[in-house]
């Protein structure tokens, strides 16, 4: 139990850190702060590369400092390098964490589309490089930009021949990732979840893979599309969960929509953070009718009841 004078202590230097710096709650002064949502770029993918300092500024002033960036129709990092790219964002008070690429060469899952152009038109991305054809050449690329995450965006799991090949491919990234000072984690949908053989390729993952060498952002609308409850997994493989996709889905499980409302019980999920081993919550969704006003909804909506 605190003692009285262990309490003025504190009390004194909350203080003190008060008048010298200005308000400062107990809260942020022993270190613990909330965590800081992020955004993933992908949810700006009609907009982004028209102005893309442009976009990041509107980001900045809704107040997103975390960045996760995507695929750009320019190519490269939104048509710059990772150390170009990276100084970009530092002049606008943000921070580059992780950025997506894909598994194995393109191919669009059946029941997933492209965000639509000013026009309503599915964009036209260029041709992309992969982990299993690219891999080296992908590290190298984003461990210019002083990130921390390379994340694989998806990878084919139809069949158990392509679980066991994409265990292969993303030790081998894992193994890059880790001589590159980077660290790698896979973003799930729901067929990662879907029994292929006798086993889910999501827990073929996690049990093939040591978390010295990938861990994972879990998108939480994909896996609650897939029937699958977060907390469990937190509790299956603790503390391999240092990103969330931040995104809710209505009570069909069809129509992605800004945190808060759909069906996710955010609340008890972020309850749970610490076992997951949370680190950067990014919001993101994937195709919405307004980009700017489905993250400043959803911002505001986390801030106010979760992370607080």
């Amino acid at each position: 139990m605190q003692n009285r004078r262990t309490f003025l202590k504190q009390s004194s230097a909350v203080a003190l850190a008060s008048m010298a710096f200005g308000p400062v709650s107990t809260f942020d002064f022993l270190g613990k702060k909330p965590y800081q949502p992020g955004v993933q770029l992908y949810t700006l993918m009609s907009v982004i590369d028209n102005d893309t300092k442009g976009t990041l500024k509107k980001l900045a002033d809704i107040g997103y400092k975390n960045i996760e960036s995507a695929f750009s129709k320019q190519g490269g990092f939104y048509g710059k390098s990772a150390k170009d790219f990276s100084a970009m964002l530092k002049d606008l008070g943000m921070t580059w964490r992780s950025h997506h690429v894909i598994g194995a060469p393109f191919k669009l899952p059946p029941d997933v589309k492209l965000p639509t152009d000013e026009k309503g038109n599915p964009i036209k991305l260029p041709t992309m490089k992969n982990l299993k054809e690219n891999m080296q050449e992908l590290v190298d690329s984003v461990a210019g930009g002083d990130i921390e995450y390379l994340v694989c965006a998806n990878i084919p799991t139809n069949t158990p021949e392509e679980v066991a090949e994409a265990v292969q491919i993303l030790t081998r990234t894992g193994e890059a990732c880790n001589k590159a000072g980077l660290k790698l984690v896979y973003h799930n949908h729901d067929w990662e979840f879907k029994t292929i053989g006798d086993s889910r390729p999501f827990d073929v993952f996690a049990k093939q893979i040591p978390d010295s060498l990938m861990n994972f952002e879990l998108d939480l609308a994909w896996v609650t599309k897939a029937g699958v409850d977060p907390v469990g997994l937190f509790n299956a493989y603790p503390g391999r969960f240092p990103m969330f996709h931040v995104k809710d889905i209505d009570k069909e499980l069809l129509a992605l929509k800004p945190v808060g409302e759909g069906i996710i019980d955010f609340k008890r999920i972020f309850k749970h953070a610490k076992k997951a081993g949370l680190v950067y919550p990014m919001i993101e969704h994937d195709n919405p009718a307004d980009a700017f006003d489905s993250l400043s909804r959803s911002m505001k909506w986390l801030k106010g009841n979760v992370l607080k």
